[in-house]
């Protein structure tokens, strides 16, 4: 089993790398707050949309990333400027060429 650090917010721990979790879960904080920014989502639309998550711990995950936002924002913008590098890098899947001979992307 992976270490896992306790925090002083109930539901949230930290893997081995300093990944802020949900207990018991495999679920990032960051895949919480990606929610409530992406979709607008309150605590009972998200635990709506995650069910295995109580509103305790979706309010938890919320409260860490209140208090470490700065962070965690930079981490987001980090993952997503790899992801997009990646993009990049890769070639276009027989899919995207279709849709480009389509004009469609």
């Amino acid at each position: 089993m992976a270490l896992m650090i306790e925090t002083r917010y109930e539901h949230i721990v930290l893997d081995e790398q300093g990944v802020p979790l949900i207990a018991g879960t495999n679920t990032k904080v960051i895949e919480i707050v990606l929610d409530k920014i992406a979709y607008g989502w309150s605590a009972e639309e998200i635990h709506s949309q995650h069910p295995y998550l109580s509103l305790g711990q979706i309010h938890s995950a919320l409260a860490y990333y209140w208090d470490h936002q700065l962070a965690l924002d930079t981490d987001m913008q980090l993952r997503f400027e790899a992801v997009e590098k990646l993009q990049k890098a890769a070639a276009p899947t027989p899919f995207q060429k279709k849709l480009r001979e389509q004009g469609l992307l």
